[in-house]
């Protein structure tokens, strides 16, 4: 079978036709990936504040209490939007806590001695890894278990000493005290340095 001019110029134009087509798939798919790497720095902001506003809210009474809860309801729902968003172009989260971790997806930066998690498995990610489709969008930064004592919580680690006397203790305040309005009116004490001419 003999092919014409014509039938080879059609092919020719067909052939590069189809290889503008892939270029311009190739480079809507990298921008696309870049768009999608480029939010997840925001996703990891909005967990660390929603984080922070939880253990505020568990701090704070009264109208910081209130404050702290706002904060979290927002950030939690701002957190939520993107979530979805991220899913709906395919975006997911690895969830690897409790799994042995896959090099290509995860990289370790710690060991954490755990007296019931199989060692080797991720006890917690520090860096949320994430997928598109079966690709791994970004690698995440897992703790891994290893026999042993379960470390003491900071809180107890950080607890005061009992007072000596035997008087009742007082609770650290989180803000420096406030000046009464009788010591907000004294003048100020002069530097000890300074001398009247």
């Amino acid at each position: 079978m003999t092919t014409t001019p014509t039938g080879n110029d059609e092919l020719r134009k067909l052939r590069v036709r189809v290889a503008a087509l892939s270029r311009k798939r190739e480079e809507a798919v990298a921008q696309l990936t870049d768009l999608l790497s480029a939010l997840l720095p925001l996703d990891d902001l909005l967990a660390d504040t929603a984080n922070r506003s939880e253990q505020f809210d568990r701090s704070g009474t009264g109208r910081t209490g209130q404050l702290a809860t706002a904060v979290q309801q927002q950030t939690d729902a701002a957190h939520r939007m993107l979530r979805a968003e991220l899913a709906r172009h395919g975006v997911h989260p690895m969830n690897l806590v409790g799994k042995i971790p896959d090099p290509v997806e995860a990289r370790a930066t710690g060991t954490e001695p755990h007296p019931t998690a199989p060692g080797g498995t991720v006890l917690r990610e520090t860096l949320i890894g994430f997928r598109r489709g079966t690709d791994c969008l970004r690698r995440a930064d897992v703790v891994l278990a290893v026999p042993g004592p379960a470390p003491a919580p900071a809180a107890e680690q950080s607890t005061p000493a009992a007072p000596s006397d035997g008087g009742p203790t007082r609770e650290r305040r989180n803000q420096p005290r406030r000046t009464s309005r009788a010591r907000r009116r004294q003048p100020l004490p002069r530097k000890p340095s300074k001398r009247r001419r």
